[in-house]
């Protein structure tokens, strides 16, 4: 287990120097930065919870709790907030309507187990396996398509209220054009707090804090195990997919930013966010994953302190633990959430477009073209396939395609010649 120790004078941080995660600076400077943690991931947070129908207090104490375990699973070494998971927004939302909260937890749970498994191999026998089954072009779309399938959600919540949607969605692009630095990364939770003031002076806004305590335990909802919901555990099963990308590009990425081979933590931080997803779904929170917003907090201030992610973690807990910060929440109108998603899963949809762009993913091949254009256009569609009493939505069926189709016309290739092992993928 890292224990920090002072960098430097614990004030500054020199022009060429990082702070890194066993150290920290003084502790007011620490919590301070810890705060900014807070800011960085709280807009994306609760915005599952709120398009999922979940209790956002619940998911802020189940992010901080979260993130703690992480800390120390990867033994203080591996610098990173456990926020909402966007990858798990289409099946929640389908559970919900269709089953209700309970069934939706349970398939929270299988993938928190998985994932978790996944994070034991990982650690037994490195990641280089991962990559043979998940190469760039299939781990691109399948982050794609889970953006782009959320497309009906968005257009229905910006129908709901236009003028609203637009001005909150014209804040998000103009503070992240205009803005360098921590606010340009906030662009999504200014793009809130400017469309619930309008939509507040437009009427729009429903709050009544009559009777809500300041401190007090959230709501917690038990999950539900039946093999007649089987069906819908298993359309949470392709979520393991990009929360193994996720987890993977955070740790490639913080190694990248310190100058330090981080991979034999792999399998560390992958288990832990399985096991925070676990825990958060015995209790009712959303599940989690690693956040990239809180990277490019590091990357701005140049300190990669674990010790500012304690602070984070516990400020979430406290925030999860009162009932008036989670009503306020829950407040936010249809219209705020209508330019907020559609900002925010084309984004989504976009990191996948990132994958493909950074592992330089060549196009020109067949066998890329049909794995990605295949798989997105079944999960833009949301094609269906019912088999008796199971029912196959979008985004399971199109990262099953683009897994088959590109394993397949590789092996076939192979056969021909035409295709060889360490080809680029």
């Amino acid at each position: 287990m890292a224990i920090w120790k002072t960098h430097g004078d614990g004030r500054t941080v020199e022009a060429s120097a990082i702070v890194l995660p066993e150290e920290r600076l003084s502790w007011p400077r620490t919590i301070g930065l810890g705060a900014q943690h807070v800011v960085a991931m709280f807009g994306a947070t609760f915005l599952v919870p709120l398009l999922t129908g979940f209790p956002p207090s619940t998911t802020l104490l189940f992010s901080g709790l979260g993130t703690l375990l992480f800390l120390l699973i990867t033994k203080n070494r591996m610098p990173s907030y456990l926020g909402s998971s966007f990858a798990f927004i289409a099946p929640l939302v389908a559970a919900v309507e269709s089953n209700g909260r309970g069934v939706a937890l349970g398939g929270v749970i299988v993938v928190g187990i998985l994932l978790a498994l996944v994070g034991v191999i990982v650690n037994l026998s490195g990641t280089r396996w991962l990559s043979a089954v998940m190469p760039p072009v299939v781990a691109g779309t399948i982050v794609a398509l889970i953006g782009f399938n959320l497309a009906p959600a968005a257009k229905n919540n910006f129908e709901a209220s236009p003028v609203i949607a637009s001005i909150t969605l014209l804040t998000v692009v103009l503070v992240s054009v205009l803005f360098k630095g921590l606010i340009g990364r906030l662009a999504i939770l200014i793009g809130v707090v400017v469309g619930y003031a309008v939509a507040a002076l437009a009427g729009e806004v429903t709050l009544d804090l009559t009777g809500v305590a300041w401190f007090g335990l959230p709501e917690f909802t038990l999950p539900v195990f039946d093999l007649a919901y089987l069906p819908v555990y298993l359309m949470f099963v392709p979520v393991v997919l990009p929360l193994i990308a996720e987890n993977l590009g955070h740790v490639k990425g913080v190694g990248q930013l310190t100058e330090r081979d981080l991979d034999p933590l792999a399998g560390r931080t992958l288990f832990a966010d399985g096991l925070a997803t676990v825990i958060a779904g015995i209790g009712g929170g959303s599940p989690t994953t690693t956040y990239g917003e809180n990277i490019g907090v590091m990357s701005a201030s140049r300190v990669y302190s674990t010790a500012a992610y304690w602070v984070a973690g516990i400020v979430a807990i406290l925030l999860g633990l009162s009932p008036v910060v989670g009503a306020i929440i829950f407040s936010v109108p249809a219209g705020v959430l209508g330019g907020i998603t559609t900002a925010l899963y084309g984004l989504i949809g976009i990191i996948g477009v990132r994958i493909w762009v950074e592992n330089r993913v060549d196009f020109s091949r067949p066998k890329n073209q049909f794995s990605a254009g295949v798989g997105l256009i079944i999960a833009i569609g949301d094609f269906t396939l019912n088999a008796g009493a199971v029912s196959f939505g979008g985004i399971i069926l199109g990262t099953v395609a683009s897994l088959v189709i590109y394993h397949l016309m590789t092996f076939l290739g192979r056969l021909r010649g035409t295709d060889v092992p360490g080809a680029a993928h």
